[in-house]
């Protein structure tokens, strides 16, 4: 049986990470899939994973470790689609049918979470290497350069033939949900793998951008967060101070939309409650990015501009606010955008007919 459908899309996945990004980019690749195919899923939330299984009963199938994702997500691809995968798990075949390759996809919150899912010898992806593997390893992970780099270089210690990507995605919840975000991925244009990683993605996403080489995606990743970031402190200030002065959220929004400030932060994920209807703030700040990631990324961004020699004006002060929003007992665990709470913005300003 051949292990891709005619329109090219592997029939054997693996999964593992299904937070707040990760279930639904695992449930809009679910979607894609042919009806003969199977998902493998793993996350440490058992709920989670429940939940999953229980919207595609005949397609995915619970795991218990990353380990057995990676062992269990393996097809023999067809000749005419060299395509296969799991956590995303790929198997090619030559025309000998002797060389095989496994591609994995990961979504986790933090950089500890991607060592041990990658490299503990008990239950990570390492412990089903081998030698003779040769495996294509997708990390979608916001994490630090370091710690990428670290995992990609013990990996192929055991397996040198294994390739490792870094893949971190843009464009919060709700582009997971819609299956509208961007990947940046840590190769370069002319890779020999970039076809079917822009395939697979194209899944879950929109856009795959690569981004140069090895560890190149994820300083993508990290300035664009640090951007966003910035941009939403700003946006914030920006809506309260209008919005003091007597204007109207939705009118003030809309001149930012029709101005040299207009931004996606504005325009789709306006930190007023009631502006964007369907972003987080609108719904109670809850979903989206939490603000304690947003804290963790625009410290990685940090420090990654101390190590690169650039200067951050902004950088101190954003990740202070951040900071501070984390630890607030009405901002902690609440979508990025409620530093506009955090700052003292008026939220029930809408008046009632």
């Amino acid at each position: 049986m051949a292990s891709e459908s005619a329109d090219g899309l592997p029939k054997s996945i693996g999964f593992v990470g299904l937070g707040a990004m990760g279930k639904h980019m695992a449930v809009n690749l679910a979607k894609s899939l042919p009806s003969d195919s199977t998902l493998y899923v793993h996350d440490i939330m058992v709920a989670v994973v429940e939940e999953v299984a229980g919207s595609f009963t005949d397609l995915v199938v619970k795991c218990v470790s990353a380990k057995e994702v990676a062992e269990k997500s393996v097809c023999v691809p067809s000749l005419n689609h060299p395509f296969e995968d799991g956590y995303l798990l790929f198997q090619t075949v030559t025309a000998n049918n002797i060389s095989k390759q496994d591609v994995i996809l990961t979504m986790l919150p933090e950089g500890a979470h991607v060592k041990s899912v990658y490299l503990d010898p008990a239950t990570g992806i390492i412990a089903a290497l081998s030698s003779s593997s040769a495996k294509l390893l997708i990390d979608s992970s916001t994490i630090d350069t370091a710690t990428n780099l670290h995992v990609k270089e013990e990996l192929s210690k055991v397996s040198p033939e294994t390739t490792f990507y870094d893949a971190p995605v843009s464009g919060g919840t709700l582009g997971a949900v819609n299956a509208t975000i961007a990947f940046f991925l840590g190769s370069a244009p002319s890779d020999t793998n970039i076809g079917r990683l822009t395939a697979l993605l194209k899944t879950m996403g929109t856009k795959v951008i690569p981004c140069g080489g090895p560890s190149l995606g994820l300083a993508a990743k990290l300035s664009n967060n640090y951007l966003s970031g910035i941009i939403t402190i700003a946006c914030s200030e920006a809506m309260d101070m209008g919005m003091r002065a007597g204007i109207d959220a939705e009118v003030l929004a809309s001149v930012f939309a029709a101005g040299t400030a207009q931004n996606t932060i504005c325009d789709v994920f306006n930190p007023v409650p009631g502006v964007c209807p369907k972003a987080p703030p609108s719904n109670g700040y809850r979903g989206g990015f939490r603000v304690q990631l947003m804290r963790k990324d625009i410290g990685l961004a940090v420090d990654m501009a101390r190590r690169v020699g650039a200067r951050n004006v902004l950088g101190a002060s954003g990740l202070g606010v951040y900071a501070a929003a984390s630890d607030a007992s009405d901002c902690k665990d609440l979508d990025s955008r409620v530093v506009y709470r955090y700052l003292g913005g008026k939220e029930n300003w809408k008046t009632v007919d």
